[in-house]
């Protein structure tokens, strides 16, 4: 086998054959992507391991948990932008050779995601005024608030983590980001027992086991950036300053990361409280399958967020065209492992939803039947959110997130929202008159989130494969 030149020398994931042709070495792909996918795992783990314990008090728990949980995720992505552009800046940097700069970006996401501390408790304090338009029955939105404000004391800390682990990610340190949230899942399972149910916190007690485990996860985090050790490789210590013009372009980059699974999620988190509006089974059902997919789509996140380290490496090094190769092959992995997990749920499902509701509970039997229905709509929507998750980590790697989010502002707001609310509401529900109305329920409701994924999946797709990321270059 010919030796590299040194022109390939920092080039991510390269393997050279023996003719001396380029080729992308799948091990060195695994090998990045397996501690971000392990990490990813956990986090579906903690998420089915909040589910589980919420389960335990009642259904209608399940169904308020439900109301504000991807509402919590959306608030946090639009005021955390700049914490996930920290991982861009850090792999162009790295693949660039700048150690100084890709630390610089790291401390800089942090005092940014630090600084948004303010806005986290107003929106805690909000969360009366937020569910007030929705018309949710009044045990339901009591409990949802229970969960909402505690989550929302604890945004900075998860704004925070995710940008101390963006250099981690960023430099290729994965098995770092994997210690910290394996640690931190463990805490969140045994603080949900204590605060739930040893302290008798109900739903509230979920949200302070999750903000008090990011907590120690951020101040754990922080002290590996800082240590000795690491600043003998990167220069930590010297790059803690704040940069008024870097932070300024890691909010320029990062707004455009949030807002485009912000909307998203907030297209879901509507979609939930619709269906927490037509009932208790409805909303339990659907949020106790949002969490067994996770088991698909947060893994996938893991294989994506390698694609954003090897896409932004390669720009880093000054090949975009090896930028392409390694995305591509990201790509495919995404599409393969959802689909293959999202078909098995779907078979499983007769086993599994059981486990997340207490059979002594009136709606139990329904709960079932209606989840093992609504897991078939989620298999075949996952396979296409493997290809919107692909793609579009990719393209956060280069940096180019403003037209997808033009993209998902409208297939999200004035398609799948639309859509969903005419598919689940009867005649004479919701919130929008002027819709028609079908009345279909849960099963209406996914079957209109299939059809948004697959657009969604597609288009986002086409953009990767345009290539007009090729053409930008992030500020410094």
């Amino acid at each position: 086998m010919n030796a590299p030149s040194a022109g390939n020398l920092r080039l991510p994931a390269l393997r050279i054959d023996a003719a001396g042709r380029r080729r992308v070495d799948m091990r060195a792909v695994i090998a990045l992507a397996v501690p971000l996918v392990a990490n990813s795992s956990v986090q579906a783990v903690l998420n089915l391991t909040d589910t589980w314990f919420v389960g335990r008090l009642s259904a209608q728990a399940l169904a308020a948990m439900g109301v504000v949980y991807w509402l919590t995720i959306v608030v946090i992505l639009l005021l955390g932008g700049a914490a996930l552009a920290v991982q861009t800046f850090v792999a162009q940097a790295y693949g660039a050779g700048d150690r100084l700069r890709a630390a610089h970006a790291a401390w800089n996401g942090l005092w940014v995601a630090l600084a948004t501390a303010p806005l986290f408790v107003v929106t805690a304090y909000a969360g009366p005024w937020l569910l007030r338009p929705f018309g949710l029955a009044p045990e339901i939105r009591d409990a949802a608030l229970q969960f909402w404000a505690p989550r929302m004391l604890g945004g900075p800390f998860a704004v925070a983590l995710w940008a101390l682990t963006g250099f981690f990610n960023g430099v290729g340190r994965t098995g770092v980001t994997l210690a910290v949230m394996s640690f931190s899942a463990v805490l969140n399972a045994a603080l949900n027992q204590a605060f739930i149910f040893g302290l008798g916190w109900g739903v509230a007690g979920a949200g302070w086991a999750t903000t008090v485990s990011t907590g120690v996860a951020v101040l754990l985090t922080g002290a590996l950036l800082s240590s000795r050790t690491l600043d003998r490789d990167f220069p930590t210590r010297a790059s803690m300053a704040f940069d008024r013009r870097l932070a300024a372009n890691l909010l320029r980059t990062g707004i455009p990361m949030g807002l485009f699974p912000s909307i998203d999620v907030g297209a879901l988190a509507v979609f939930q409280l619709m269906l927490s509006g037509v009932g208790t089974v409805d909303g339990a059902a659907s949020q106790i399958v949002m969490m067994l997919t996770s088991l698909a789509y947060l893994p996938t996140i893991g294989f994506a967020l390698a694609g954003t380290t090897l896409v932004g490496q390669s720009i880093g090094a000054g090949n975009r065209d090896w930028a392409a190769r390694v995305g591509n092959a990201t790509v495919r992995m995404c599409v393969g492992y959802m689909g293959m997990v999202s078909v098995f749920l779907a078979l499983a499902g007769p086993w599994l939803l059981p486990l997340f509701i207490h059979a002594h509970d009136a709606t139990a039997a329904e709960v079932v039947a209606l989840g093992r229905t609504l897991l078939w709509f989620a298999a075949g929507y996952q396979i296409f959110d493997g290809l919107n998750l692909g793609a579009g980590f990719c393209l956060r790697g280069a940096g180019d997130m403003r037209v997808p989010t033009l993209m998902i502002v409208c297939l999200a707001w004035f398609g799948f929202v639309p859509l969903a609310h005419m598919a689940i509401f009867p005649p004479g529900q919701g919130w929008l008159p002027w819709l028609p109305r079908l009345g279909y329920g849960a099963a209406g409701g996914w079957a209109a989130a299939l059809l948004y994924t697959c657009a969604l999946g597609t288009l986002v797709w086409l953009r990767w494969r345009s290539g007009a990321w090729r053409r930008i270059e992030l500020p410094r």
